[in-house]
């Protein structure tokens, strides 16, 4: 999961920046001999403010232990979990990227904490977070935050175009775009390679992205369900300008939203602060509303970006571990993380924690039919050469949609059986 994208942009949103410190735990009231648990969080997850009062908290509730928070970067963090998992040192707690847990576990170094899940209120957890994190039944990742995509529109040119309300199925989604791609007015700038997007409309339809038989894995885009997401997505990207053959990044469609003649963008809400930013006049015109789905009062799939907190076999002190764990994905710190990041909180009932939020609650309220990539260990490796995005350009210039779903179907199989 790019979770540097999402986290980077959900700290934009907040104005905040990360201290690149290498520890937070600089509280003079630790007790003498406490025991030491080290902690590795990601650049930009959290702020500097929020460690610090976490840290504070948690050594003044144990005593007997005492936190050493270190900033990890991005760049070859892969290689530097790989190897801490395999060392007899490694840290007591690890933040990951939630689709990057079956990787780590494969390895036999992370630590199956499926016992601990009645205490963390794990029956509550959302699924695109929970379920990465659980690999053959056993539960190695524990969720932590959650961001995703929603759709951002221009105030304005829905007024101008009639429409009071965020639609509320595909359908009606499908008929406002439509209304709303007249003249010089983009109804909506999406894309032609958004595959997050498109997942979440192979997900609405019952179909995935590759499925699992046994210990075997094979791409399924050429599923009836996987073909009826890419007819949906086909047909919702015609009604605008967007690239056929790039992604959300090339251009950057904030810049593009910005301009002013793009009615709709689907983004996390953060994006709407870059928007902004490019563009002053579009401030507090810039509305949110979750990715619709089939049928009203149910959101459509979504891809759940995040994070996971896993502890390694190699700690030295896994018990101290489980209660920084506890603490973090607990409800005092859950609702504390969502106000100062505009995140997701990792359980279903917390939701109103962000309601204060437009887009924060549009967000959550599509984090619950929230899911992830799937679970293989190879999947990043698919990503790096990433098919689908490719299948997705031939089908939006002409290509049998049939034939290029299997061409990257066999690609994506070859990957996952690598």
């Amino acid at each position: 999961m790019k979770i540097r994208f999402i986290a980077g942009i959900a700290a934009l949103a907040t104005t905040l920046a990360l201290s690149a410190c290498s520890s937070s735990s600089d509280s003079s009231d630790t007790a003498a001999g406490a025991e030491k648990l080290t902690v590795w969080i990601m650049k930009d997850s959290v702020t500097s403010d929020f460690l610090g009062r976490f840290t504070r908290d948690f050594e003044r509730r144990h005593q007997d232990l005492a936190l050493d928070i270190q900033i990890q970067e991005w760049d070859g963090i892969g290689e530097r979990v790989t190897a801490a998992l395999a060392s007899k040192d490694a840290p007591d707690v690890i933040e990951v990227g939630n689709t990057q847990v079956a990787q780590y576990a494969a390895s036999g170094g992370v630590k199956d904490l499926t016992d601990r899940t009645g205490d963390l209120s794990g029956g509550d957890w959302l699924p695109g977070l929970a379920e990465p994190g659980r690999i053959d039944g056993k539960q190695y990742g524990i969720p932590w935050y959650a961001a995703n995509r929603v759709v951002l529109y221009n105030k304005d040119l829905f007024a101008e175009a009639g429409i009071t309300g965020p639609p509320a199925t595909q359908d009606a989604w499908l008929a406002a775009t439509a209304k709303l791609n007249k003249g010089a007015t983009q109804g909506i700038y999406l894309p032609g390679q958004n595959w997050y997007t498109l997942a979440g409309f192979i997900w609405d339809q019952g179909g995935d992205l590759a499925t699992r038989s046994g210990d075997t894995w094979k791409g399924a885009l050429e599923t009836p369900q996987a073909l009826a997401g890419m007819d949906f997505y086909r047909r919702l990207q015609a009604l605008g300008k967007g690239p056929k053959d790039s992604d959300e990044a090339k251009p950057p469609q904030a810049e593009v939203f910005a301009e002013g003649g793009v009615a709709q963008i689907i983004s996390v809400p953060g994006g709407a602060k870059i928007v902004e930013e490019a563009n002053p006049a579009l401030k507090g015109k810039i509305g949110f509303f979750p990715v619709p789905g089939r049928t009203a009062g149910v959101p459509g799939s979504v891809f759940t970006g995040g994070s996971d907190l896993v502890v390694p076999e190699a700690s030295g002190h896994q018990d101290g571990a489980y209660q920084v764990i506890k603490a973090l994905t607990g409800d005092t710190w859950q609702k504390d993380m969502a106000k100062t990041m505009s995140y997701v909180p990792n359980r279903t009932s917390l939701a109103s924690a962000v309601q204060g939020d437009e887009g924060t609650a549009a967000m959550a309220a599509g984090a619950a039919q929230g899911r992830a990539t799937p679970n293989s260990p190879q999947w990043a490796a698919v990503e790096a050469t990433n098919p689908i995005k490719q299948y997705m350009t031939a089908v939006l210039t002409g290509a049998d949609p049939a034939r290029a779903a299997g061409d990257a179907s066999d690609s994506i199989t070859k990957t996952l059986g690598s």
